[in-house]
């Protein structure tokens, strides 16, 4: 049964204020996943060491990796990957809207892999919204959109952290379209994944078409988690029916 697993790593520092790219291997490894969507990776920058942690947490896991920069500054970039130990093609990459006259706002996009997993062929969407709600309603309207989850044939997961809660607009625009993995299971209390210390937030989600049969939501418990970011990751065990 494969394993997809969503992580917010805050560029793999802690909330201890430690860099440490190998905690956030290892915290992913204890939950042997077989498709990793991240967010919030450095690769190149000053500020972590010029590490590109995208490929070493690649290496790390044995895995390949498909990166985005949703934000480039000279040779320095940040944004989001998927990482798989299945064969996998890169469908798309690109950026998602924004706000004009905000400041301060940060560049969004979302990476898409076909992923073959068994004779099955699944569509991975990894993203990573805004913190103001007019942009996030335009990112999942986008998202929602002819690019992305419309171009989209066949088994499809939406993954990422969307810095809504299920009582968004954004997130109502998403469900239209795929359904919310914690609610296909009907869990009570849902899973929560922000923040790591003291988890009480629904911000990272699952989304994923009919195709897909959930089978197990829960997130990664014991101190390393707690620590190594500010997010938890969210786990998701699922079978694939066609």
């Amino acid at each position: 049964m494969p394993t997809l697993l969503t992580y917010n790593v805050h560029r793999c520092v802690g909330t201890d204020r430690s860099l440490d790219v190998g905690r956030i291997a290892d915290v992913i490894a204890r939950e042997d996943p077989d498709i990793v969507c991240l967010q919030e990776l450095d690769v190149g920058r000053l500020r972590t060491n010029s590490v590109d942690q995208a490929s070493e947490l690649a290496a790390l896991l044995r895995m390949s990796s498909r990166f985005h920069p949703a934000m480039r500054v000279e040779g320095e970039e940040y944004g989001d990957a998927i990482l798989t130990r299945f064969p996998e093609t890169l469908m798309r990459a690109g950026p998602l809207p924004t706000v004009a006259g905000i400041r301060g706002l940060e560049p969004r996009g979302a990476v898409w892999s076909r992923i073959q997993v068994g004779n099955c062929f699944l569509n991975v969407i990894n993203t990573h919204l805004g913190l103001v709600p007019q942009e996030q309603r335009r990112q999942a309207k986008a998202l929602a959109g002819s690019e992305w989850i419309g171009a989209c044939e066949g088994p499809t997961i939406l993954a990422g952290d969307f810095n809504a809660t299920s009582i968004t607009r954004p997130y109502g625009t998403l469900v239209r379209h795929l359904a919310d993995s914690q609610r296909v299971l009907g869990l009570k209390p849902s899973v929560k994944t922000f923040p790591s210390a003291f988890p009480a937030i629904r911000i990272d989600h699952i989304f994923v078409s009919p195709h897909i049969k959930v089978r197990n939501i829960r997130t990664a418990s014991g101190a390393l988690a707690r620590v190594a970011s500010d997010h938890l990751p969210l786990v998701m065990e699922f079978e694939i029916q066609v």
